[in-house]
């Protein structure tokens, strides 16, 4: 202790009082901790006091002892009578926050929650229902007639090899519409739906197909075997590409919210004469806003209105289809097929919550 420090018994005892009515005042334990560092840490009047005891004249030292004793019990005393009180307080106070009523009624089977794709199929459904379209639906074991010939798919085309179709054992069987001779396959995709609304309903005709499909997949990140596809069409006069442009950006406006477009890049396919790839600007794509493959679009093929008996210099239409796990991979920046299909009610919960 330096020679300058002194002693002063009554200025200590002062502070102390001050720290012991402190302590009575206090509203929990983190503040009393604050408390027993301020007035009795090592920077405490009641330290540095301690530590001056050894620079008093040996007669005085004794009776200093005596006062610095006297005022550490108290300030201890006090100290460990408003912990124990704060402490049974806390406690108490944390019983009743988890308190568990034994009377309420307990489900005792917790029930799942509902699979995000479902939700998405039926947003989809009713974009096209509040325009006016009907939603059709059709069998998943298809004649190969109506997957293939009718939607103007040659013998040789690359798609009906078995890399591709999954052909149903007991081929030449009867298709639920009563079509015999026909191979019948896993639909590889929901236009054979169109094909039979065309010669279920006749023209003018404006259909919606979701459902799912089937191909020779392997399941890795952003493919499965099994998937579910939203094919559209619309058959009747006057119909043009201005048209398709047009639901289709509604449609992206549906499923992405403002600022969402499409726009059109020139391809093929056998169902649709000029066909043309469909690309998705995205404002919230990961990464920053951009475009993106979404699905294929195109006017429908004369071919495709003759098989179904429509005069194609009477009417034309157009068609499209876009895959329901890719646009909702796209809508919630998931990365990984395999989440969609595991079956973990925890993935489905991130989504029914906020509903």
């Amino acid at each position: 202790m330096a020679n300058d420090v002194t002693f002063d018994a009554e200025a200590v005892s002062a502070e102390v009082a001050i720290g012991i009515s402190k302590i009575q005042e206090a509203s929990d334990l983190q503040e009393l901790k604050s408390l027993r560092s301020q007035y009795a840490g090592s920077d405490s009047a009641m330290t540095q006091a301690s530590k001056a005891i050894g620079s008093l004249p040996k007669d005085q030292k004794k009776e200093a002892g005596k006062v610095m004793g006297g005022l550490r019990a108290d300030f201890g005393r006090a100290l460990s009578l408003k912990e124990h009180e704060l402490s049974e307080a806390a406690e108490a106070q944390a019983l009743a926050e988890e308190t568990v009523d034994m009377t309420l009624p307990v489900n005792r089977r917790p029930l799942g929650a509902r699979h995000p794709l479902a939700k998405l199929l039926e947003d989809v459904e009713d974009f096209f229902v509040s325009m006016g379209w009907q939603i059709a639906q059709g069998p998943e074991v298809e004649a190969e007639w109506y997957d293939f010939d009718a939607l103007n798919f040659g013998p040789d085309h690359p798609a009906r090899q078995m890399q591709d179709t999954f052909y149903v054992k007991g081929n030449q069987a009867k298709d639920a519409a009563g079509f015999v001779g026909s191979n019948m396959v896993m639909r590889t995709h929901t236009s054979p739906v169109q094909a039979r609304s065309l010669l279920q309903r006749g023209v003018p005709l404006y259909v919606a197909c979701p459902g799912r499909v089937f191909r020779t997949d392997e399941l890795d990140a952003t493919h499965t075997p099994v998937f579910h596809q939203c094919e559209a069409i619309a058959v009747d006069k006057h119909l043009t590409m201005a048209d398709l442009k047009g639901v289709l950006d509604k449609l992206a406006v549906a499923m992405f919210g403002e600022g969402a477009k499409t726009r059109l890049r020139p391809s093929y396919f056998p169902f649709t004469e000029p066909s043309a790839e469909m690309d998705l600007w995205f404002p919230d794509k990961k990464g920053g806003p951009g475009w993106i493959e979404w699905g294929g679009c195109g006017m429908v093929n004369p071919n495709v209105l003759r098989s179904a008996g429509i005069d194609p210099d009477l009417y034309s239409g157009f068609a499209f289809g876009v895959g329901m796990e890719r646009t909702l991979l796209l809508r919630h920046d998931i990365n990984d097929m395999h989440d969609l299909v595991e079956g973990d009610v925890r993935f489905s919960e991130q989504f029914v919550m906020g509903e």
